[in-house]
C-alpha cells in the first residue's frame, strides 16, 4: 500500500540529521537500522550500513534507487542448503 501523496515520503529524522552532518564532515557512510525510509536524491553517492537484523550489510545509493525504501536492498533472509549425506 503506498503512502498519502499530501503526507510527502516517510524519512526518520534521525536519519535526515545523520546525513547532514556526514556531509558538512566528509565522512561517506551512515549507519541506521531505519529500513522503511524513502531514499531521497541527497542521497545520492554515500553508503549507507542498514541493519538486516543481524548485521549491517553496506548499500551504496546510486541514481536508480531514487524513491524506493532502505530495506528493498537489505536481504533479511539467508539461503537454504541442504546438507549432503554420505553413501553408507
Amino acid at each position: 500500500m503506498n503512502r498519502v501523496k499530501w503526507k510527502g515520503p516517510y524519512i526518520e529524522n534521525n536519519l535526515l540529521k545523520d546525513v547532514k552532518s556526514t556531509k558538512l564532515m566528509s565522512k561517506s557512510t551512515v549507519q541506521t537500522i531505519s529500513k522503511n525510509s524513502i531514499i531521497l536524491p541527497s542521497f545520492t553517492e554515500l553508503s549507507f550500513r542498514v541493519y538486516n537484523g543481524k548485521t549491517f550489510t553496506i548499500v551504496k545509493i546510486t541514481d536508480e534507487m531514487i524513491g524506493h525504501k532502505l530495506g528493498e536492498f537489505v536481504p533479511t533472509r539467508t539461503q537454504f542448503f541442504y546438507k549432503k549425506s554420505k553413501n553408507k
